[in-house]
C-alpha cells in the first residue's frame, strides 16, 4: 500500500493510483499485456433442453461464441458454453457461477476394494457435486472448456485467441499468456450473461480449480463485472506468494509444461542466478486488485493418513492465507474487512467474516468439500452482509 513515489496509500484516490501501478507491473512481468485490439465475439444459442441433477430440473442453453477471424481466417476460435439455470426459477433473475458445474454425466467413483487405500480418505464415496448444490440453491452455472479459447501448451501459442491476434506469429515477451487468455474467454461469457433476462447481472461469479484457479483470479481482476470468485487450490501464479520458499515455485511455473501460462518476461525470474525476490510484485498485490469485490480462497491437504501427507501441499494453503491477509488493506480503504484474520487456522476452519473468505479442507486436491462453504459465503455477500 505504497505508491512508487514512496507515498503511503491512505485514501481511495491514492489506491486507484496504486492499482494502476500494480496492474502495469503484473501486465509487464507476470501475466502479459492485453493486445491493443482483440476481435469481437458474437453469441448464438444453438439449442435448449432440460437436464436433471439429483432430481433438480435445470434448463440448458447451448451457446457458441464465434470470435471474428475475418482478419486471419486460418485460425478459428469458437467458445462453446452451456448456461444452466433452475427450471423453478423461470421468470426470475438468478446468480450464475461461470465454471460452477458441468452438463456432462457425472463420473461415479466405485467403492474401494477390501484392503485398498481410499484416496479421498473419509470423504463420502460420491458427495453432492457443484451442479447439484447450485441448482438446489436456486442458482445457475456455466459449463465451458477454456482450452477452446487457448490450448494449454506452449505449442498452441501460435493458435487460439493469442495466435489469432498475432496472425499465427510467435508472441512478444510482454504479450499475454494462457491464464489471461482463459480469463478473457470468461469475460466474453459475462458479455452474454448480461444480455440474458434470467441472469442477475450483479451476481455473476467465476470458479476455477488448480490452474483454473489461477485463471479465475486473473479473470476476476481483469473484469470488474465479476462480483465474486471461488479460487480453489490455485498455488503460485494464483493466490500463493511467489516469495514463499515452500510448495510451487517460480521455477515450476517456468517449466516446459507451464511457462505458456505467463508472459515471456516472467521466465527471467527462474533463470540461473535470479529469484522471485527480484519480482516487483507479489500475489497479495494481485488479490488486492479484486477489491472491493468478494473472493473465496480455498485448498485441500490430507489430514488423516500419513501415507498421503502433505497431500495438496504444493498449492501451500498457508502461503495463500498469508497473501489474503496481506491483501486485506485494499478492502479497508473501502471501509470493509478483507480476510479479517491474521492467524493461520486449523484444518477445516471456515473464515467468513469479511470480503475474503478462506478454508482449507482435509481431502486433497479437489474443490468439492469447499463448495457448500463458498455458497454460504456468496449468500452472505449477495445479501449485502
Amino acid at each position: 500500500m505504497t505508491l512508487q513515489n514512496g507515498t503511503k496509500v491512505k485514501t481511495r484516490a491514492q489506491w486507484e493510483q496504486r492499482r494502476k501501478e500494480l496492474k502495469a507491473l503484473f501486465d509487464e512481468d507476470v501475466y502479459g499485456k492485453f493486445p491493443a485490439k482483440i476481435p469481437s465475439v458474437s453469441w448464438t444459442t444453438t439449442g435448449t433442453e432440460e437436464m436433471t441433477v439429483a432430481g433438480v430440473p435445470g434448463g440448458v442453453q447451448h451457446l457458441v461464441g464465434h470470435t471474428d477471424n475475418s482478419a486471419y481466417p486460418a485460425i478459428t476460435v469458437d467458445i462453446h458454453a452451456d448456461l444452466v439455470t433452475p427450471v423453478s426459477a423461470k421468470g426470475k433473475k438468478v446468480p450464475v457461477i461461470i465454471g460452477g458445474g458441468s452438463t456432462r454425466p457425472r463420473p461415479v467413483r466405485p467403492p474401494a476394494a477390501a484392503g485398498q487405500a481410499v484416496h479421498m480418505l473419509s470423504m463420502p464415496e460420491n458427495p453432492p457435486d457443484s451442479s447439484e448444490l447450485l441448482l438446489k440453491h436456486g442458482w445457475g452455472f456455466v459449463s465451458r472448456t477454456s482450452n477452446e479459447v487457448q490450448a494449454d501448451n506452449g505449442a498452441g501459442l501460435t493458435s487460439g485467441i493469442i495466435g489469432l491476434v498475432n496472425k499465427g506469429q510467435p508472441r512478444s515477451p510482454d504479450d499475454w499468456g494462457v491464464l489471461r487468455a482463459w480469463g478473457w474467454g470468461d469475460s466474453r461469457i459475462v458479455d452474454y450473461l448480461l444480455t440474458d433476462p434470467g441472469v442477475d447481472g450483479t451476481k455473476i461469479g467465476v470458479m476455477g480449480h488448480s490452474r483454473g484457479g489461477k485463471a479465475a483470479l486473473v479473470a476476476m481482476v481483469d473484469d470488474p463485472r465479476i462480483a465474486i470468485g471461488y479460487i480453489s487450490s490455485s498455488g503460485a501464479g494464483g493466490a500463493n506468494l511467489y516469495r514463499r520458499n515452500y510448495g510451487e515455485a517460480v521455477s515450476n511455473l517456468a517449466g516446459n509444461s507451464e511457462f505458456h501460462w505467463f508472459a515471456g518476461n516472467f521466465l527471467r525470474y527462474a533463470a540461473v542466478g535470479h529469484t522471485a525476490n527480484e519480482m516487483p510484485v507479489d500475489s497479495h498485490e494481485f488479490i488486492a486488485l479484486a477489491a472491493p469485490r468478494a473472493v473465496f480462497i480455498g485448498g485441500g491437504a490430507f489430514l488423516e493418513d500419513p501415507k498421503y501427507l502433505p497431500g495438496d501441499a504444493w498449492q501451500d494453503a498457508q502461503g495463500m492465507f498469508m497473501a489474503a491477509a496481506a491483501a486485506s488493506p485494499a478492502w479497508e480503504i473501502y471501509g470493509m474487512k478483507g480476510l479479517n484474520s491474521s492467524t493461520f487456522p486449523p484444518m477445516n476452519t471456515f473464515i467468513n467474516t469479511g470480503k475474503i473468505a478462506f478454508r482449507q479442507h482435509q481431502y486433497g486436491h479437489t474443490p468439492a468439500p469447499n463448495w457448500p462453504y463458498f455458497i454460504e459465503f456468496a449468500d452472505r455477500i449477495f445479501q449485502g452482509k
